[in-house]
């Protein structure tokens, strides 16, 4: 098992997205925190890392509008 930055020991089925390399790692492989997302549980999940992403900011996104609505007045003039 290899060793984190944060001195927790990452397990060996960890996969993370290299940004730099632009390629999926396993922990072993992985470099800096800085430069990586994840972990993942799989090298397939690492590398589908922008449609989770993507799937996040739209959720998130819609959350967002959701609370920016919440205390405007509707048509009748109740909130």
């Amino acid at each position: 098992m290899a060793v984190r930055d944060t001195g927790t020991v990452a397990s060996s089925s960890e996969w993370y997205w290299d940004i730099n390399r632009k390629i999926a790692v396993p922990a072993s492989e992985r470099g800096s925190f800085d430069h990586v997302l994840g972990p993942y549980a799989s090298q397939h999940e690492a590398e589908s890392w922008k449609t989770r992403v993507e799937e996040r900011n739209d959720h998130w996104d819609g959350d967002d509008d959701q609370w920016e609505g919440a205390g405007e007045a509707d048509e009748s003039g109740t909130t």
